[in-house]
């Protein structure tokens, strides 16, 4: 997957945003998606904690780290 090559991928994720995103949000389904799979949403800085949060509510292992960096293994949340 890449988030660089296709228009608009370095976007925020939030529904209508079009801000330059700045964090990478990576989460995964464990009722869909097994240990080595997941998915990854953008984030500016005004919409990081609400993604994150949004995510976190449902109770998927996720991961925040600043776009330039590789993602880290999402962690698993108490729920």
């Amino acid at each position: 997957m890449s988030l660089f090559g296709e228009p608009g991928a370095r976007e925020c994720s939030r529904s209508g945003c079009r801000e330059a995103a700045v964090w990478r949000i990576d989460w995964r389904n464990p009722q869909i998606h097994t240990g080595d799979r997941g998915k990854t949403w953008l984030a500016c800085d005004e919409h990081r904690e609400f993604l994150n949060g949004f995510l976190s509510s449902r109770g998927f292992p996720v991961s925040v780290s600043p776009l330039s960096q590789e993602p880290e293994a999402p962690a698993h949340s108490a729920g």
